[in-house]
């Protein structure tokens, strides 16, 4: 029974879409797989891992009948990619097997039933709508994503914090050795509302968000979000638990600031990242008027100094601090210059940048 003819990319795409949350080893064997559902002329494709579910529909054409199936999602990709691109094939099931033809060519891969297929989105009632632009909101994400600590013990930590407020959108990762906060203005006001986003729900959304104006809506419930974008939809469990108090962390007050050109900052730290080891990545810095100093070695014997210019008007201070925690978030910020507010050379620095209060970054220092 055909499912759909269509071209190569015409079905690739779309399997691309949902299947980057497909895990290579799975409890239960149909989650391996991708649900392919036929609705009238249009093709539905949806993913699970139990956790997170991505849907998106493919207009393509074909009889106006309903039905569906489901098949390994790495398989059918794999057999599709190499195909030439300008193939025309055929989707059809036989005998409970999913037929891929074109030309003189088939492959056979096995299915199993749709009925078995489970699905994240059960009975949950989306009380809040909010909608922004694609563009503005996977920037908001590139800004604290990559403070969001792996593996940690404390799940809450696994994730995002996500808060509306009033008219505010704010936010904030850490893994409890740096914190990153960015925030943005909403036309509409929000209610309170604080919702920790599993980490990997974040990785879809970098990987699937576009850079354009269009809308992405997104839906808050008790225990999930559904975020609507570009013809796809993304059901996401909720992280349960208390996320840390991110606006007790950043410090305020701080009287040494000191102003320094981002990119000269990040070449002097680069190189000097090249002598640290995996098991220490302490550099010191020493701030002093009109200049920074920023030196390291290793067991090896091995050693990085460098001096660059900055505005810098305070005490002398000498702090010490992981450098891949430095690079990161200069890798990230794309302005000409940054700025590093000090208390004194063993409490938390305050990263952020001039003239702009949406964005926050907070680094505690380590013993060199």
């Amino acid at each position: 029974m055909a499912l759909v003819k269509a071209s190569r990319d015409a079905l690739l795409k779309p399997l691309q879409v949902v299947a980057g949350i497909v895990e290579k080893k799975n409890t239960m064997p149909i989650l391996a797989n991708v649900l392919i559902q036929k609705q009238g002329e249009d093709l539905r494709f949806v993913a699970t891992d139990t956790e997170m579910q991505i849907s998106t529909t493919a207009q393509l054409g074909g009889k106006a009948d309903d039905m569906a199936i489901t098949v390994s999602a790495r398989k059918l990709i794999d057999v599709l990619r190499a195909l030439p691109e300008t193939s025309e094939v055929s989707l059809s099931i036989q005998a409970r097997k999913a037929s891929i033809t074109t030309g003189k060519s088939r492959v056979s891969l096995q299915t199993m039933a749709a009925e078995e297929f489970p699905h994240v989105l059960v009975q949950e009632v989306f009380t809040h709508r909010l909608t922004v632009p694609q563009q503005a909101f996977k920037h908001l994400l590139s800004m604290v994503s990559y403070a969001m600590a792996q593996q940690d013990i404390r799940y809450y930590l696994n994730g995002l914090l996500l808060v509306t407020d009033g008219h505010k959108l704010k936010v904030v990762a850490t893994d409890g050795h740096r914190l990153a906060y960015c925030d943005m203005d909403l036309e509409q006001a929000m209610p309170r509302q604080d919702l920790i986003v599993p980490r990997k729900t974040i990785g879809e959304w970098m990987r699937l968000l576009q850079d354009v104006e269009e809308p992405l809506v997104l839906e808050f419930g008790q225990q999930r979000l559904r975020a609507s974008f570009s013809g796809i939809e993304l059901v996401s469990k909720l992280i349960e638990g208390k996320f840390p108090d991110y606006e007790r962390v950043i410090p305020q007050g701080l009287g040494r600031l000191a102003t320094i050109d981002r990119a000269l900052l990040a070449s002097s730290l680069q190189r000097a990242s090249i002598v640290t080891t995996e098991k220490f990545k302490g550099v010191r810095l020493r701030f002093e008027k009109d200049h920074l100093s920023i030196q390291t070695t290793n067991a090896d014997q091995e050693e990085a100094v460098d001096e660059i210019a900055m505005s810098y008007e305070s005490e002398t201070t000498e702090i010490g601090f992981n450098v891949q925690y430095l690079l990161e978030v200069l890798q990230h910020l794309k302005t000409e210059e940054i700025s590093i507010a000090l208390r004194d050379g063993s409490a938390s620095a305050l990263i952020t940048v001039p003239d702009n209060n949406h964005f926050k970054y907070v680094v505690m220092p380590m013993r060199i």
